[in-house]
């Protein structure tokens, strides 16, 4: 199969603008390299191995987000909406545009296998290891080990999004809880909910690649049992209500899925909201507040923020 490569040379400050439009567009993987983040980690020499000098050699000063496509009969008009919303738009509006749009067509095969050089083995919390399928680790410590292969979906684990999330599992997860996964990726937090102790997982996600990576990954960890993949849009495709919804997406798509909330999650029930970055944080706090949530922790991370929260008892 090939796959588009839509390259955005951009800067910080639009790097928020740009992660939507590519995702609005439909994106199925995402990357973004910034070679001043590259600098600073090439001086702790344990580190170097894991470098690509052609980060560091970027001609330009900003960063450079990479977007995937998989070839479809809309695909020319995918490329015309990001083009029109990274770099016309703007204009129409008296700015700047948001960045310049490159564009590259590659094999399945070279992407599904060059990234791999740069996947470790990664402790997260107190309990879990994200180990990709083909690394090996010893574990002398007796984690819970969650063999991963991302495929051409979103979700490795690494990204401080999905450690946050990974943590609060950990933290509110027991043996009888039924989970949501909202958006599930790579299905890394439906497995690691499975491996915590959760009694039923449910995995959701509107791309055909997630499905097919998630259900994947759940055989190599052997919990079929526990999760199930289901293919809708956010919450539109479940029935019944869970003890705990985890939805690692990005700040707009968690305000709009605080509405129906309440229809899908037991009274004192546990939301895990990620893909915030900080400065959405209230926007978030008031979705949730106006739909009667209590706010139990706020977590950041390197400008990301994760946010659980209660549905409140009705007494």
């Amino acid at each position: 199969m090939k796959w588009l490569e839509i390259q955005v040379k951009t800067t910080e400050e639009n790097e928020d603008i740009v992660t939507d439009i590519l995702y609005s567009a439909g994106a199925t993987g995402l990357a973004i390299e910034d070679p001043h983040d590259i600098e600073k980690f090439s001086k702790t020499e344990d580190n170097w191995d894991f470098i690509d000098p052609n980060i560091i050699d970027l001609d330009f000063e900003g960063i450079l987000i990479k977007a995937y496509f998989s070839e479809s009969e809309d695909l020319l008009e995918t490329v015309d909406f990001i083009r029109d919303n990274i770099e016309k738009a703007p204009l129409l509006l008296g700015n700047k545009p948001y960045g310049e749009v490159i564009i590259s067509e590659i094999d399945d095969k070279d992407w599904a296998e060059n990234w791999k050089k740069y996947y470790k083995p990664k402790e997260i919390g107190e309990k879990i290891v994200i180990k990709p399928s083909w690394e090996s680790y010893q574990n002398i410590s007796n984690k819970i080990v969650i063999e991963l292969d991302p495929g051409m979906a979103f979700g490795t684990g690494t990204h401080e999004t999905t450690m946050m999330c990974i943590q609060s599992l950990e933290k509110y997860i027991s043996n009888n809880s039924k989970v949501y996964d909202v958006g599930c990726g790579s299905g890394i937090l439906s497995i690691v909910a499975a491996k915590l102790g959760a009694k039923k997982v449910t995995a959701i996600d509107l791309d055909e690649v997630c499905i097919k990576v998630s259900n994947e990954n759940i055989k190599i960890n052997n919990v079929e049992e526990i999760v199930q993949v289901k293919k809708g849009n956010l919450l539109d495709v479940i029935d019944g209500k869970a003890d705990i919804i985890v939805a690692n997406i990005i700040a707009e798509v968690i305000v709009k899925l605080t509405s129906d909330l309440s229809s899908y999650l037991d009274k004192g029930g546990i939301f895990i909201a990620s893909g915030i970055i900080i400065e959405k944080i209230p926007l978030v706090e008031m979705a949730l507040a106006e739909n009667g949530f209590k706010i139990l922790d706020i977590n950041q991370m390197n400008g990301w923020a994760c946010m659980t929260a209660s549905k409140v008892k009705v007494i």
